[in-house]
């Protein structure tokens, strides 16, 4: 059976909104969130030649920890069971493996995984334009559960 709440969290002001409302889904739902940071695999030929992959991965884990910091803190606040997890490599299939971890059937019957996705509608990178960033845009089109896309509130 489906469980949990998946929120893709890379530090950005959507992110944040979109925690909040995982947050209020969770605590009526009695689901746990599973708070996901992807953070870029930096395997590239110039990297492998500088610098060793204790150090790479001590500084994935580093921005990893910096990243959800701000989510740690609302979170402990919230009163509700949550996991943070760090994956290495493109958002996009990181975050539909997430979703679908566990589920050994196929997609479009798929039992295993978690109930839904609640994320920010556009994430860190600057450059990309338009209503959905391309993370949002990517998880929309392949995810195996129904997604929440979350946009900023200027409300506040």
């Amino acid at each position: 059976m489906k469980k949990d709440i998946l929120v893709p969290y890379d530090g950005s002001k959507n992110a944040t909104e979109a925690l909040h409302l995982a947050i209020t889904l969770a605590k009526l739902l009695q689901e746990k969130l599973i708070v996901l940071n992807v953070q870029p695999s930096f395997r590239t030929v110039h990297t492998k030649m500088f610098f060793s992959e204790q150090t790479i991965h001590e500084y994935q884990e580093q921005l990893f920890r910096e990243t959800v910091a701000p989510a740690k803190e609302i979170l402990e606040g919230s009163g509700i069971e949550y996991k943070l997890k760090l994956r290495i490599g493109d958002a996009k299939e990181q975050i539909h493996q997430e979703a679908t971890l566990g589920n050994t059937v196929q997609p479009g019957c798929a039992t295993t995984g978690v109930r839904m996705i609640i994320m920010g509608s556009r994430g860190m990178n600057p450059i990309l334009g338009g209503v959905l960033g391309s993370v949002s845009y990517g998880v929309v089109n392949s995810a195996p559960c129904p997604v929440t896309i979350v946009p900023f509130s200027c409300s506040e």
